[in-house]
């Protein structure tokens, strides 16, 4: 037998089901431009029918329907699309990284221009042109001492540059560490939230949104997997676990960064790009700038010395000490021989002086008094510096039959015509035969070509995959966001839906108040 009030109590039901309906529908609207945020449902189902089936039951056919009830309010969310999106957002924070580095090393390098390190090479070299023509003017030599400073000063330049973003990339690396730690805390706190809540019996849906949103964030910052435990999320970084379930399992640091990259746990995101930045890009260049300056200023290099050349006292070339007497030292014919760089070919000459000939000695010195040219060391030799005098350009001397000493003919341009022509001889840039060397047995032009074509290279492909995995990003977030993103135009067709639904229970219940208002008020009233 049915209940005389069980229509109050359907009534009841369906107005409280489609009150959390409406009430989370209005939830989903306010939360429409909530970054992360998952729209959500009420899971309506029947009630439990007055009768079950058994083998004792009344004789009133079927089972009488007591209305509806909600289970839960859960959110819409495909895990298979947040793994997507895990995979491309790794990949999009590396190559984003190595992009804004590439772009940064393109400006640093700032070719093609007229003001790069080009430019001031090529201005080196037609500084000594112009003093091959008078080689004993002190203005030509001026003009090659400030080519040559503005030269070192570019290379100096440069490198400091380089140094500098080096310096920036791990400082980056150190704030991205603490971004790490910070957020792999507040995963571990929520999945603590969210067990205690949902071991409650509740839905911690706007919890799990807040947890969803750090961990996407993590995912672009180092390559990330997610399994879900009853215990909440476990995160690790290839074989390094960072979070389990309530706990964060490893502190993050520069230091494991490091090993993580050398042991390929760490594979892909912000991190591993500004690793592979520093350590490939901008350290490759700086080593490329550095073979570069050395070649020019120690590397091994064939001149041809053209006869009538006066070599200097004690200087060996090809196996032959050359000694004695000016006639004993000079040359009867052209000499191919291999000198160490500009500095081995200006020791050759002799300096304008009125005593007796000075060879020239080092052109080029490093600042930090070490043996070894860099670009980031290269100066002028002081000495040249506070008097172009001791620039070398004659290669030739003389017996003075008068006074029976040897003197420099001051006229001759031999050395400045040599030094010029530098400019289109061959260099070593890998005399270690390293094969980190862009270009070997090249001109210093067309190394310096090779390594800005590189660098082109790179920086274009580097544009190339950005933008590829930008657009696939945005994709799996489309395509995510058409699941769980919340739709203005469906949200307000199920409020209405509810609304009328709300509307015909409270009328239905009503209905119920008047019949039983009947019941109790006017029946039994007859005869009196």
């Amino acid at each position: 037998m049915g209940s005389t009030f069980g229509g109050i109590e359907i009534s009841k039901r369906s107005l409280f089901s489609h009150q959390a309906a409406l009430t989370t529908t209005g939830h989903n609207i306010a939360n429409s431009d909530t970054r992360g945020y998952t729209r959500q449902v009420v899971n309506l189902v029947a009630a439990r029918p007055m009768e079950a089936v058994a083998m004792a039951r009344t004789t009133v056919p079927g089972q009488s329907g007591q209305g509806v009830e909600f289970t839960s309010i859960t959110r819409i969310r495909e895990r298979f699309l947040d793994t997507q999106f895990y995979n491309e957002n790794k990949s999009f924070g590396e190559w984003s990284v190595r992009n804004d580095a590439l772009e940064k090393l393109e400006a640093i390098i700032n070719e093609p221009t007229d003001t790069g390190i080009r430019q001031v090479i090529t201005n080196f070299w037609n500084a000594w042109q112009e003093l091959s023509k008078i080689p004993d003017n002190l203005t030509a030599r001026s003009i090659v001492k400030e080519s040559a400073i503005a030269m070192t000063d570019a290379f100096n330049h440069t490198s400091k540059q380089l140094a500098d973003l080096r310096s920036d990339l791990t400082d980056n690396i150190n704030v991205k560490v603490t971004e790490i730690n910070s957020t792999i805390s507040q995963i571990a706190a929520l999945n603590k939230e969210i067990y205690r809540i949902e071991g409650l019996g509740n839905d911690a849906n706007d919890i799990r949104d807040q947890r969803d949103v750090l961990t996407d964030d993590l995912s672009k910052v180092v390559n990330i997997n997610v399994v879900e435990t009853t215990n909440g999320y476990n995160i690790s970084m290839g074989n390094v676990e960072l979070v389990n379930g309530f706990d964060v399992s490893t502190t993050a640091t520069a230091e494991l960064m490091e090993q993580s990259f050398a042991s390929k746990d760490l594979s892909s995101g912000d991190i591993f790009g500004m690793i592979t930045a520093r350590d490939l890009y901008v350290k490759g260049y700086d080593d490329q700038l550095n073979s570069m300056a050395r070649a020019m200023v120690q590397g091994e290099v064939k001149i041809t010395l053209p006869a009538g050349v006066v070599i200097p006292e004690g200087t060996v070339l090809n196996g032959t000490t050359y000694t004695g007497s000016v006639t004993a030292r000079t040359l009867t014919a052209p000499l191919e021989t291999t000198v160490n760089g500009f500095n081995g070919l200006h020791s050759l000459g002799y300096v304008l002086g009125n005593r007796a000939p000075e060879t020239g000695g080092d052109f080029f010195l490093t600042k930090d008094g070490g043996t070894t040219i860099t670009a980031g060391n290269i100066s002028v030799n002081p000495v040249i510096v506070n008097n172009v005098q001791k620039i070398a350009a004659s290669m030739r001397t003389y017996m003075d039959p008068v006074t029976n000493t040897e003197k420099l003919v001051v006229g001759n341009n031999d050395l400045a015509l040599l030094a010029a022509g530098l400019q289109q001889t061959k260099f070593d840039f890998d005399p270690d035969k390293t094969g980190t060397a862009v270009l070997n047995g090249g001109t210093l032009d067309e190394f310096f070509r090779a390594v800005v074509g590189q660098l082109g290279v790179q920086s274009q492909e580097s544009k190339r995959q950005a933008l590829n995995q930008k657009i696939m990003v945005e994709q799996v977030e489309s395509r995510r966001q058409s699941v769980s993103g919340v739709s203005l135009d469906e949200e307000m067709s199920n409020m209405i839906k509810f609304q009328h639904a709300y509307n015909a229970a409270a009328r239905a219940l009503t209905s119920q108040d008047e019949v039983l208002d009947k019941v109790i008020n006017g029946m039994g009233r007859v005869g009196l």
